[in-house]
């Protein structure tokens, strides 16, 4: 009896699955730190090596971008079919650093096999995401017999993304017209956990700031001018204080403005997944749940912006006690945002905001980080819907949707092109990203060089003009 298409699909993973390890291996052992230069010729060393191997895949375009910083691989693969949708795949094969002295139980640097699982610096975040694309399109051309993608294919791995995509939006927007697409598949993210494949459906977006509040013009004595003159750690703890309001919410003026509320749809699913707060908590290495009031603990990580105090200081801090009034304080500060929120609207609430708190005698500086934008893509769309259905061929379950309290460069992509961004991850929690002793479940990377096998024709289908 002939192969259906699916088995057909998994035949052909299976064959190839010790040849996928090794080669995964062999790319886990450049060191492609980018945070650290003495690993900039490793960085480059894995570009590299990526472009060679999508050469050797089929890709018949491989090329390495330069920036200003570290160097990007882009790779096309045009579909013989007339009309054929774009579909541009993003990742990135920098790493996080990582030393046998942080705490891991090998090099992290030499992968190995325990259980089922392959450990190492990347094996997770992101290169063994990137690579299982390379096995994908091939089992995708063996199953259906076809010698070109079904879509006209394209790959964006950039080199800088452990250290904030510094050069990114300036490299999509120079490549704009070859990256030109109908959609993008982000392949950076994770599912719930082993057992339950999700889809993710958005990421927030991020503005950090610094807010310097100066009065005398040095630390003076608290006994001969406390009370009569202003106090800026004083100033800066009511700012804090002032940041929400009793239920949780910011209470800078304007912040919400644009805010897509959840829908009744997303909050169902979102209460389908297998959330236990408990187990939650502990990971979090917390007491209790806290946040703006009328959301779950799920709904105010995933979809509602917040502001978050990441650190204060001011005055003396040593042992024992100074009185002093200090000459200043300081206070770091991000917001995540969400879908609807425009970063520049944001920062220019927050500097209006803090400018109407600051009091006479205090003068006060206000510096913000490049911003992050948010990112959604909508349940009902078609592309969308195709990457749950290729899921729930692979793993022949229900798809369910979260999204990613985090950050990434996902929005620039979206924002340069105007194509939906899709995420297609298969990584879980458990997989210990930044963290010591990485690895990634090998099982779940199979499923995902099976899904992106039948993504292809899927969205073909769903895109197809």
């Amino acid at each position: 009896m002939s192969e259906t298409p699916d088995s057909a699909v998994r035949t052909y993973t299976e064959q190839h699955r010790a040849a996928f390890h090794d080669d995964l291996a062999e790319w886990l052992r450049i060191p492609s730190v980018s945070a650290q230069p003495e690993h900039d010729g490793d960085v480059r060393r894995s570009a590299e090596w990526l472009s060679a191997k999508l050469k050797e895949t089929g890709f018949p375009v491989t090329e390495i971008w330069e920036t200003p910083g570290a160097p990007a691989v882009f790779a096309e693969w045009p579909s013989e079919d007339r009309g054929a949708p774009t579909v541009l795949v993003y990742g990135h094969h920098d790493v996080q650093p990582a030393a046998r002295e942080d705490g891991w139980a090998t090099d992290p640097f030499e992968p190995v096999i325990r259980d089922g699982r392959m450990y190492g610096r990347g094996a997770a975040d992101d290169k063994g995401q990137v690579f299982f694309h390379t096995l994908g399109v091939r089992a995708h051309l063996a199953a259906t017999g076809r010698t070109t993608p079904a879509v006209n294919l394209k790959l964006l791995i950039e080199g800088e993304e452990e250290s904030g995509s510094p050069n990114f939006r300036a490299l999509a927007e120079q490549h704009a017209a070859r990256l030109a697409a109908d959609a993008v598949i982000v392949s950076d993210t994770g599912m719930w956990d082993e057992e339950t494949p999700t889809v993710c459906t958005g990421m927030r977006g991020l503005a950090e700031c610094e807010i310097e509040l100066r009065g005398p013009a040095q630390d003076i004595h608290s006994g001969s001018f406390g009370g009569a003159v202003p106090n800026p750690a004083t100033e800066i703890a009511r700012l804090v204080a002032a940041l929400h309001d009793e239920n949780g919410k910011v209470a800078v003026p304007g912040f919400y403005d644009g805010v897509t509320d959840l829908t009744g749809t997303e909050r169902a699913l979102f209460a389908q997944l297998p959330f236990d707060e408990a187990t939650w908590l502990r990971t979090a290495k917390s007491q209790a749940a806290s946040g703006e009031a009328g959301y779950s603990t799920l709904e105010r990580v995933w979809a509602r912006p917040t502001a978050e105090v990441n650190g204060i200081g001011g005055g003396y801090q040593g042992a024992g006690s100074k009185t002093i009034i200090p000459s200043s304080a300081l206070v770091k500060i991000s917001f995540r945002l969400v879908d609807g929120q425009d970063p520049d609207r944001v920062q220019q609430a927050v500097r209006a905001w803090v400018e109407s708190r600051v009091p006479a005698g205090i003068r006060h500086r206000i510096t913000f980080q490049p911003a992050t934008r948010p990112c959604l893509t909508p349940l009902d769309h078609p592309a969308l819907q195709a990457v749950a259905r290729a899921m729930g061929r692979a793993f022949q379950k229900k798809i369910l949707f979260t999204r990613e309290g985090g950050s990434g460069p996902a929005a620039d992509l979206r924002d340069v092109l105007g194509a939906p961004v899709l995420f297609l991850g298969i990584s879980v929690p458990s997989d210990g990203w930044h963290a010591p002793d990485e690895k990634v479940e090998l099982d779940l990377l199979l499923k995902g060089v099976e899904t992106t096998a039948y993504l292809w024709g899927e969205l073909a289908t769903a895109l197809g003009r």
